[in-house]
């Protein structure tokens, strides 16, 4: 599984004109599943994301998790984080999970974020989405299970 963890001040996600999912101070966690992906893949990345280090303590040094600070996060399904882009010029995406089984593993991460106790807002799978962020630091990090 593949992420782009953005910490975040505020991001929505909109669906033929209405907001389906948003948050405040959190994270927004852009979520591509690979083929051969688990449902283990899916807990270590929520465990992961939600116990990353990315949030300011007093001392304004990123010393937080999410967890440590309460924030919420919105999980956003993006099957194009495993887009081959080396050859030619149009991206390949066979390295992309099915769409069955790529749907379970985004909401089984969904779950698995929700039963750390973190506020979990969510896009529509499959679904043509505009997703509207407010990156604060900036902080954008890249995460991969098989890395």
């Amino acid at each position: 599984m593949r992420a782009v963890v953005q910490r975040v001040t505020q991001a929505s996600v909109t669906v033929d004109g209405h907001v389906v999912g948003a948050i405040e101070d959190g994270l927004l966690v852009l979520l591509g599943v690979a083929e051969g992906d688990t449902q283990a893949d899916a807990k270590q990345l929520a465990e992961k994301i939600c116990q990353l280090r990315i949030f300011s303590d007093d001392a304004d040094k990123m010393n937080r998790s999410l967890l440590d600070a309460g924030g919420a996060l919105l999980a956003v399904s993006q099957f194009t984080l495993l887009g081959d882009c080396r050859k030619g010029r149009r991206p390949s995406f066979v390295a992309a999970a099915e769409p069955a089984l790529a749907e379970r593993l985004y909401q089984q991460f969904v779950t698995d974020v929700r039963a750390l106790g973190v506020c979990v807002e969510t896009g529509t799978f499959r679904a043509q989405m505009e997703v509207a962020l407010v990156n604060t630091g900036p902080v954008t990090l890249l995460l991969d299970t098989r890395n």
